[in-house]
């Protein structure tokens, strides 16, 4: 499955309403370091059918980015029926990723 980008336009019903978990990396084209995890997040994307993943800019999507309280970047998010469930900041080797999905 590819990744899908979530706006605030679309976020109940690729999240909220989502029958699926779903793990969400929050980043920014200027940051480095989500730079270097957007291969990664693509792996898990492509690896996962159980999963949905999707990207929220924070540029671009403040008020996504002020509603879970993102301080830095990149932060990763798992949000299953809209409760987040589990969340990790800084740049992480798939295997970490994918132990969210499991904790």
């Amino acid at each position: 499955m590819s990744v899908i980008t979530i706006t605030k336009e679309n976020f109940k019903s690729e999240v909220l309403d989502s029958d699926k978990p779903v793990l969400i990396d929050f980043w920014a084209s200027w940051c480095g370091p989500c730079r270097m995890m957007a291969p990664v997040i693509d792996a898990v994307a492509e690896e996962l059918n159980d999963v949905k993943v999707g990207k929220i800019n924070i540029d671009e999507e403040s008020e996504l980015a002020s509603a879970f309280k993102i301080m830095s970047i990149p932060t990763i998010m798992l949000v299953n029926r809209g409760e987040v469930v589990n969340g990790v900041v800084g740049v992480r080797p798939k295997s970490d990723i994918l132990a969210l999905l499991n904790e």
